[in-house]
Parts: C-alpha cells; sequence; structure tokens
C-alpha cells in the first residue's frame, strides 16, 4: 500500500444471538443475500458455530462442523444434545487463533464478517468458550451483537419482558455495542414492541390488561408486581439500545440494520475500545506486581540463606572447568510447517476447500 493511500477499514463483525426458532440462521441468509446485492457485491465472510444444525441456508466460509463431528463428540464422551454442542464449541475454540488467522487474512477483502452462534442462546453466552469467541474477534475488529427477537412470540408483556432481561444481561456482559432485531415482522409489526419500550405507561396498560393480571380477589398477581418494577429498571436500559424491525423473509428492514450496525462502529471506538486498553492495561500491571514480588521475595531468601551459610554460598559458583553449553544445540526444535498438507484438527476454510474433510478422533479426557 503506498504512503498516500488510505488504510482500508478495519471489517465490521455481527455477531447474531437469539432463542431458539428465532430465526437468527434465516436472518444471517438474508443480510448475505442483501450484501451480495450490492452495487459492487460485498459478500461477508461468515462463521457457522452450530455444530449440530443439519442444514444453514447460507454458505459459510469456516463451519465448525468441517473440524467437529457433533455426533462423534456425544458419543465418545457420552454426552446428551446440549453437552455436545459445548463440547463441541469447546473443542473448535481450543485453536480459535488459527480461525483467526483465516479471518484477518481476509480482512482486507472483505467488509462485514458475520458469526451465526448456536440456537441453545446459553451454550454460547454464558459459557468459557463464547466468551473466548466474543472477546478474541471484539479486540480484532469493531463488533456489534445483533440480539434476534421473535416479534410474533413477544407480544405478551411477560414474554416481552423476559426477552428484555436477557438482552440486558448479555449486553452488560458483552460491553458491546447492542443491536435488537425484531425480526418476523410481516407476520407483526414490532411497533407495539418500540412503544413499550419509549413509554413507560403504555406498557402498564398492557400490563394491566393482559389476562392473568390480577388474583381472584382482584389484587395484582406476584408477576404483575414484579414485571411493574422491572420494567422500571429497564427504562434507562432501553435508553443505550438501538431496535429496528426487520423482515427475514421479505427483506424489509435490512437496510435500517445496516445503518444500526454502521452507527455501532462509533460507540465501538469510543467506549469499547477504551474499556479494553484499561483492561489490558491493569492486567499488565498485575502480572508486573506478581513478577516483582516473587523476585523480591526471592532475592530475600537468598539474602537470609547466604547470611546463614556463607562458606556454602562462596562456593556456590559455577565450576571454570565446566564446558560452555551451546543453547542452540542443547535446546534444538524441530518445527513442522503444515501449512501445505492438512492435518487433523486444522481448520478449513470452506470457501476454497469445499468438499474436503477429515475424520478426527478427539482424545477422550484424561
Amino acid at each position: 500500500m503506498s504512503a498516500g493511500q488510505p488504510a482500508k477499514r478495519k471489517p465490521h463483525v455481527i455477531i447474531t444471538i437469539g432463542m431458539a426458532g428465532a430465526g437468527k440462521s434465516t436472518f444471517v441468509q438474508r443480510i448475505t443475500s442483501y450484501l451480495h446485492s450490492q452495487n459492487p457485491p460485498q459478500p461477508p465472510y461468515i462463521l457457522n458455530l452450530d455444530p449440530a444444525v443439519t442444514h444453514v441456508p447460507f454458505e459459510a466460509n469456516i463451519d465448525i462442523r468441517d473440524t467437529v463431528n457433533y455426533k462423534e463428540v456425544m458419543k465418545q464422551y457420552n454426552l446428551g444434545p446440549n453437552g455436545g454442542i459445548l463440547t463441541a464449541l469447546n473443542l473448535f475454540t481450543t485453536k480459535f487463533d488459527q480461525v483467526l488467522d483465516l479471518v484477518e487474512k481476509r480482512a482486507e477483502t472483505v467488509d462485514h464478517i458475520i458469526l451465526d452462534t448456536p440456537g441453545q442462546i446459553e451454550i454460547f453466552t454464558w459459557s468459557a468458550s463464547g466468551a473466548i469467541i466474543t472477546d478474541a474477534v471484539a479486540s480484532s475488529f469493531p463488533t456489534v451483537v445483533a440480539y434476534i427477537i421473535d416479534t410474533p412470540r413477544t407480544t405478551a408483556p411477560a414474554t416481552f419482558m423476559s426477552n428484555m432481561l436477557y438482552a440486558c444481561s448479555i449486553m452488560y456482559k458483552t460491553k458491546l455495542p447492542f443491536i435488537l432485531v425484531f425480526n418476523k415482522t410481516d407476520a407483526q409489526p414490532h411497533d407495539f414492541a418500540i412503544e413499550w419500550m419509549q413509554d413507560f405507561e403504555a406498557f402498564q396498560v398492557a400490563l394491566a390488561s393482559h389476562s392473568g393480571s390480577r388474583d381472584s380477589e382482584g389484587e395484582p398477581t406476584y408477576m404483575n408486581s414484579l414485571m411493574n418494577s422491572m420494567s422500571l429498571v429497564l427504562d434507562e436500559f432501553y435508553k443505550h439500545l438501538k431496535a429496528v424491525g426487520v423482515s427475514s423473509t421479505t427483506g424489509a428492514g435490512i437496510k435500517e440494520f445496516f445503518d444500526a450496525v454502521e452507527e455501532s462502529r462509533e460507540t465501538y471506538r469510543t467506549e469499547y475500545l477504551p474499556e479494553l486498553e484499561r483492561a489490558r492495561a491493569a492486567r499488565e500491571k498485575s502480572l508486573q506486581d506478581i513478577k516483582e514480588d516473587s523476585i523480591n521475595r526471592l532475592m530475600k531468601d537468598l539474602a537470609v540463606d547466604r547470611a546463614a551459610n556463607p562458606k556454602a554460598a562462596a562456593e556456590d559458583r559455577w565450576a571454570s572447568d565446566e564446558e560452555d553449553v551451546d543453547d542452540d544445540e542443547e535446546l534444538e526444535v524441530n518445527l513442522i510447517d503444515r501449512s501445505e498438507e492438512p492435518y487433523p484438527g486444522q481448520y478449513i476454510d470452506v470457501t476454497r476447500m469445499r468438499g474436503h474433510s477429515e475424520n478426527i478422533n478427539w482424545p477422550n479426557p484424561g
């Protein structure tokens, strides 16, 4: 790149998260189609992180299923479906640095990187592997979390509140820019949800008119009182949220979604990156303090030992007639470059290597 040529912007990472059946994979297919339809086309780089899915309606560049056999993991580790998904994701994460290498090689040629996560939302959002993947991509690229909501199933105040609480917990856990994506608006417009988020009293009215809000004596039920209290708490949370309505079937609202994604880039730069730098500096300082404390204690122990045994301390020297050891010869390491040939556990960029698969036998834990 010449000195006068401006550096290309880093691609934007979109992590799609949502309950099972919310339409995450269909949404990924729709936004992929939208990017391909641009002039010029802007095909994204896609990672499928769901090892149990039987079919995805898009072509993933990196697919966890090409690396980890979910059913074989269940068989070898004697696990159920959820345990198999979690273990497969954990195994995939152990070499996620290779995934980042592949992504970074394509960073100059793509504008968007999309992660499709497992439908079992808790497996990704609350597992160590999910946190590692999220932190890894967010520390390298501008990142936004797209929380996909099944709009027709959210018309009940209790279900709406459950979704908002889950979204709140994920946002504060990741600390990343966050977009609420009300999907399936072709079946149910999302206007009611926007109104409930912007008007506290409108939600109170909907809650009071919903069946089951009062007991046999006409008093508000426990759940009614709880949701009233939670709506007050979430009122501040709503102010920091972007919300868009989309239809993965018709494509309505997809442009507005990408407008929100672009706006989140500034939030990432001004809020997430400074926090990341502070966390790194604090971690490095903590490690340095531990190192210095260990050295100081070692030196004190040596001083006490020398004072107690001066004769032994005087004899504690390297023998003059010892031959110097060539460190390079003594510690010879044979490095193997496997970049030319596939090997078990290697990640496969299916855009370039579709059709090649590896039979992987994961070792039983010791």
